[in-house]
């Protein structure tokens, strides 16, 4: 299974980064190549998302289920397309390092399956380390600009 694992200190409480995360409306569109998602209820959503891994360029309908909600520290999920030719999983961990800074770890696990599952999860790899990436890197950045904009 093609996994990805990315850290990042901020200087930002725990707090504010669950009041963040806690939503995932507040998320949902800062997944690279988000086009749109349906909540059902607070912990089940529907996703359409497009992936371009280099050949290969397609929208898939994603079904996310959160499995783990531990106020403050982390949200993991779970996420099948709805033919079931991929499934996954990932999760937001918060750990506070002191009053104001937060080790925020971002994780995103998928894999293929079908005919063409092991030649699209080699090219996965190199593509979910970087949509990993973005991803936190996004959600810190919008924090910190709703935190500015607050702070106003």
């Amino acid at each position: 299974m093609p996994s990805s694992i990315c850290e990042r200190k901020v200087d930002i409480p725990i707090e504010e980064i669950w009041d963040f995360v806690n939503d995932i409306n507040n998320w949902a569109s800062l997944v690279p190549g988000y086009q749109q998602h349906t909540m059902i209820n607070a912990k089940q959503s529907i996703w359409i998302c497009k992936g371009d891994i280099g050949f290969m360029e397609k929208s898939v309908r994603l079904s996310l289920s959160v499995t783990e909600w531990q106020n403050p520290n982390k949200i993991a999920f779970t996420l099948a397309s709805t033919n079931n030719h991929v499934k996954g999983s990932g999760y937001f961990q918060a750990h506070k390092l002191a009053e104001n800074q937060t080790k925020m770890t971002g994780s995103l696990s998928i894999t293929a399956k079908g005919i063409a599952g092991s030649m699209i999860n080699s090219c996965l790899r190199p593509f979910l380390s970087k949509v990993t990436a973005d991803f936190t890197d996004n959600v810190i950045e919008h924090i910190q600009t709703r935190r500015s904009a607050v702070m106003q």
